[in-house]
């Protein structure tokens, strides 16, 4: 089911209430995180939003999470999803943290513009937070005005349900709220809160605060909340803490590796935006490559190129050293064999992250599983280094594969200049005989393309949401090709791509 775009009434009221209707009440919040790490949990609320009108709501995710579609679209409903209306038991806080941004640390970044509103528990028994973007100013602002603009919340909608669709950990998107309250950048915009679910925000930054306070105990409730929460076998190790920490490696190392196929750049790779339980989480100045280059950078605030696409795993490494740093009092006793245990814990990283990147490349290759990695990593890099000399789209070009395999190599190879090279190539690859159908469950013909991002926020904020609704259809069914569809499947014009850069809307 695609997710349902609706325009909604206008509320009544202006201040918090307390919702004694659906869909609220009927699965209530809890205050986990509120009651397990008070020291973490900074009790607040969400300013009022002046004229919330409903944006877009993921249907299918409200029915996960037990909730229901009608009950949201309705008045209380929609003050519920802007903080507006809180339910019985619930306790709004804005979680603090630490991080580093950009490599320089601040010891106090925490929830400058969001607010977790609670916890509760999905169809399948699973704990879920539901957090707000956008929801006013905190005492983590640090001068910012806390709010969020249309266009910024629509992108981590679009891209993040399309990041879902691909199969790739992330938070979703339940919905998109105006909220009536012009918002200035460098020009008044229209404001929004975006209401995003994900199995904590627990992150590397959370350990890095817990750690700066010199408070072990704090730092131990934090780690047994992450093992309990995401990382449940770590409590059977003989030293929990290492097997958490070797967990959350092991997720990173996954979830970067699958960034990696996909040509996705995050953008802003803090500890802070580095999660504990692998999921991809805050799609600020984020994007698609589509040329393929490791030199790719779409943030604005990137200008040396930190976060690059080709840095992705090094700088993933970094902040695991980061979380290794922080955990070191609950690793040992002392801090010699402490530092030994995390170093040879995140010495798993490289070889973690090369063994899921290549599965996942012989998976888009078409190559069967038994291959032997020495013969699928050589035949990888050679084809990546082709795609950067040839600076070939990095989607087209695997999608069209598909149709090598069957045969037909033209629409691959005509991606080419050098034809020499990748008729070479090509040869030895269709040698191993390729499962072209197993490539089309992998190699996806939608991506959120950065033109039509562009196209559909553009419209979206000037009251238009019909692109949006468009693009989302097709960005949550990225495998189906479908008649009718070719732009949403094309490159960005050449004049496009060049500058294009993307902001975190702060």
């Amino acid at each position: 089911m695609t997710p349902a775009l609706v325009r909604c009434g206008r509320p009544a009221g202006r201040t918090v209430e307390r919702v004694t209707s659906a869909p609220p009440s009927t699965v209530p919040l809890d205050d986990r995180f509120a009651r397990e790490l008070p020291e973490m949990a900074l009790p607040w609320h969400a300013e009022a939003a002046p004229d919330p009108q409903l944006l877009v709501l993921n249907e299918p995710l409200a029915a996960e999470l037990g909730l229901d579609p009608a009950a949201l679209r309705g008045a209380d409903g929609v003050r519920f999803l802007v903080g507006n209306a809180v339910p019985p038991g619930a306790r709004p806080v804005a979680q603090a943290y630490a991080g580093h941004q950009f490599g320089g640390y601040n010891p106090r970044l925490g929830d400058g513009r969001a607010l977790l509103l609670g916890e509760l528990v999905d169809a399948d028994g699973r704990v879920r937070d539901l957090h707000l973007k956008g929801s006013g100013p905190t005492p983590f602002s640090r001068g910012g005005d806390g709010f969020a603009a249309v266009g910024p919340m629509l992108r981590e909608y679009v891209i993040s349900e399309a990041m879902h669709a691909l199969g790739i950990p992330t938070t979703r998107a339940l919905a998109v709220v105006a909220t009536g309250r012009p918002v200035y950048r460098e020009t008044a915009l229209p404001g929004a809160v975006l209401a995003r679910v994900a199995s904590s925000h627990l992150r590397v930054g959370s350990f890095q605060y817990a750690r700066s306070t010199g408070d072990v105990e704090l730092l131990r409730r934090l780690a047994d909340v992450a093992i309990e929460r995401h990382h449940p076998a770590a409590a059977e190790a003989e030293n929990r803490y290492l097997a958490l920490y070797e967990a959350v490696v092991a997720a990173q190392a996954s979830l970067v590796a699958q960034w990696m196929l996909v040509g996705f750049v995050h953008g802003v790779m803090n500890t802070d935006n580095a999660t504990i339980s692998g999921e991809t989480i805050d799609y600020g100045p984020c994007a698609f490559m589509e040329a393929v280059d490791p030199a790719t950078v779409y943030s604005s605030i990137d200008a040396g190129g930190r976060y690059a696409y080709g840095n992705q795993p090094l700088i993933a490494e970094w902040n695991l050293a980061r979380l290794a740093e922080s955990l070191l009092p609950l690793l040992a006793e002392e801090q010699e064999p402490a530092v030994e245990l995390a170093v040879a814990a995140l010495t798993r990283f490289r070889p973690q992250y090369s063994a899921a990147w290549t599965a996942g490349m012989r998976a888009k290759l078409g190559l069967p599983e038994g291959l032997d990695d020495a013969a699928t990593g050589p035949l990888a890099e050679e084809l990546l280094e082709l795609l950067q000399a040839g600076h070939v789209d990095h989607t087209s070009f695997f999608r069209a594969l598909g149709s090598a395999a069957r045969g037909d190599v033209d629409p691959a190879r005509n991606l080419f200049l050098d034809l020499a090279g990748v008729d070479t190539w090509l040869q030895r690859w269709g040698a191993l005989e390729p499962d072209a159908a197993a490539m089309d469950r992998v190699n996806p013909v939608y991506i959120p393309r950065n033109h039509l991002v562009e196209e559909a926020l553009e419209a979206a904020t000037g009251g238009d949401l019909e692109p949006l609704g468009r693009l989302l259809d097709v960005v949550t069914r990225p495998f189906e090709e479908r008649p009718g569809l070719d732009r949403y499947a094309a490159p960005a014009p050449e004049d496009f791509g060049a500058a294009y850069r993307t902001f975190c809307g702060t």
